[in-house]
């Protein structure tokens, strides 16, 4: 799978180490045809030895903090199953369905769950099948 390159970083340094990242990049995803505007968040990553300690819900409210400013109505990530509860505790929701990514190959439907946050008040997911129009994050 390839991955998009992320624009925007947050980071955690404990003694000059880099121990909890996440990234942002501008996407587009269509549905249903209309495009939307989404902030695509991706490489969260925390150091094994540090997970459990906040450092993870840390990064990723900065970078939906930095989000809610650049104009995207929507918070877009794509989850494994066991970490599907820290992004529904910071306010992500499952989007029902999947989701169709680019890939050099072709479309292909993404594995990790799509999950969504609203960044305008009232925002609202879409009903329809959902594309998004790049690599994912």
């Amino acid at each position: 799978m390839k991955w998009l390159d992320k624009e925007v970083h947050f980071g955690v340094r404990q003694q000059g180490r880099l121990v909890a990242h996440a990234g942002l990049v501008q996407v587009t995803v269509s549905v249903d045809g209309d495009r939307l505007q989404v902030a695509g968040l991706g490489g969260v990553i925390v150091a094994p030895d540090l997970r459990g300690h906040g450092l993870a819900r840390l990064v990723v409210t900065a970078a939906v903090e930095h989000a809610r400013g650049s104009g995207a109505e929507f918070g877009l990530l794509f989850c494994w199953p066991d970490r599907v509860p820290l992004y529904q505790h910071l306010g992500w929701r499952a989007l029902d369905g999947d989701m169709q990514v680019e890939q050099p190959d072709g479309l292909v439907s993404m594995p990790p769950l799509p999950m969504w946050i609203p960044l305008a008040e009232g925002a609202i997911w879409p009903r329809g099948r959902a594309r998004l129009l790049s690599l994912p994050m």
